[in-house]
């Protein structure tokens, strides 16, 4: 990746790594620390996990590289260089991608995260040595910029050119330095509200546009965004928006010139959630061999006194209109929540999510395949972590060897990052 960074910085601690022992799954963690939020990547038999760790209120994120299709993983290292500056969350947590190396070898890692020291940033950092040592983090944002932000996501193009996109709230900094008051107004008009939160995107390594600029505002702020690349260099996204009246729908907008222009945003569907409120539960999406785009999401059926949690599923072959919805079958509680897509080089779709059941929150995932007729067949549910101990946030890579899932296991507080297969 063409670009260039200060001194890296090696940052050694304890660490927690199992190895798979009798189909057991490894265990990522750093000693004397809650383990949480995963996201993860792969590149042929190469996996990188990176979450965050936390202690006495300040969490640091951390990289282990697996180069055995995530059988086992090397020693985690820090990519923050300051103690403690992470922000992270279930709907926030650091994005990983590898970039392939000429000649070989281990891959580059790039890794975006959210920052809190005198403000919050959305800061990437790169390892150009497997994940021994990681560059000084540099903010993706204008110096300086006022407000909130956060709830970021990356897809790298082709060329290894990392697109980022987030949730921005320095409109309303804007507002609030103007001397205006919006508390009243947020209880009564919540699509007002929203116009002051902006979409953003900036790219980094070997990108020629401009710094960072806002795509659209009127974004539900609290909710992951979804991003991936086309196999033509298509860049898309996908994020939930406050529609008139409260509505807060799956968006979703693409690129087709390498993120110098995007068409207009367009509606995913028509599920007229109507919520005073942001529902920190927000879509994914995954891109085949083929072009054609697939998004889950999460949203609220049925209203009045009955309304009911469902995932749903949903495509677009031409990146501009989608197909009906149709709902993933889940474990049976009523409110499945954080749903996960993969399409792997074979084209095999993957669906991952938790939901809680008995008062225990299980991670799962199931296979998605389609009939002649084009139709979702929906294959059989695999729990993933240890019976009767809480599993949350399952995210899933490709490996030659099969599907992976890296996901939080155990109680808050005393939780850790296990790396399961299908």
């Amino acid at each position: 990746m063409p670009v260039s960074r200060p001194a890296a910085l090696l940052v050694l601690v304890a660490f927690i790594i199992t190895p798979a022992m009798a189909n057991e799954p490894p265990t990522l963690a750093v000693e004397g620390r809650s383990s949480q939020t995963p996201w993860a990547a792969s590149l042929g038999r190469f996996v990188a996990v990176a979450w965050g760790a936390s202690v006495d209120g300040k969490t640091d994120v951390y990289v282990a590289l697996s180069q055995d299709e995530g059988r086992t993983f090397g020693r985690p290292v820090r990519v923050n260089d300051i103690e403690g500056e992470a922000r992270l969350g279930g709907e926030l947590p650091p994005r990983v991608a590898l970039v392939s190396r000429a000649g070989g070898g281990a891959p580059e890692i790039v890794v975006v995260f959210g920052s809190k020291v005198t403000s919050t940033e959305i800061k990437v950092s790169l390892s150009l040595d497997g994940g021994r040592t990681f560059a000084h983090g540099r903010a993706l944002q204008a110096p300086g910029a006022a407000g909130d932000r956060g709830w970021h996501a990356m897809a790298l193009d082709a060329a290894g050119t990392a697109h980022v996109m987030w949730l921005d709230h320095r409109g309303l900094a804007g507002r609030k330095a103007e001397g205006h008051e919006h508390h009243e107004a947020a209880a009564i008009d919540g699509v007002a509200m929203a116009q002051l939160s902006g979409l953003y995107y900036a790219q980094e390594g070997g990108g020629t546009l401009p710094a960072e600029r806002e795509l659209a505002n009127g974004v539900c702020y609290c909710c992951k965004v979804a991003m991936a690349t086309g196999p033509r260099g298509e860049i898309y996204a996908a994020w939930r928006h406050v529609y008139d009246g409260n509505i807060r729908d799956i968006a979703f907008m693409a690129s087709r010139d390498g993120g110098r222009s995007f068409d207009a945003q367009r509606r995913v569907s028509q599920d007229d959630w109507h919520l005073a409120g942001c529902p920190d539960d927000g879509p994914a999406m995954a891109v085949d061999a083929e072009g054609t785009v697939h998004v889950v999401w999460p949203t609220v059926t049925g209203g009045g006194a009955a309304p009911e949690g469902a995932l749903f599923y949903a495509a677009s072959r031409d990146g501009r209109t989608f197909s009906p919805r149709v709902r993933i079958p889940t474990l049976g509680s009523p409110k499945p929540m954080h749903p996960q897509i993969l399409s792997d080089e074979r084209g095999r779709l993957t669906v991952a999510w938790d939901e809680v059941l008995g008062g225990v929150r299980q991670a799962a995932m199931r296979t998605l395949k389609f009939d002649e007729a084009g139709q979702p067949l929906f294959g059989t549910t695999t729990r993933l972590g240890t019976p009767g101990t809480p599993s949350s946030y399952p995210v899933l890579v490709a490996t030659p060897r099969g599907t992976l899932a890296a996901y939080v296991e155990g109680k808050p507080g005393a939780s850790v990052i296990r790396v399961g297969g299908s």
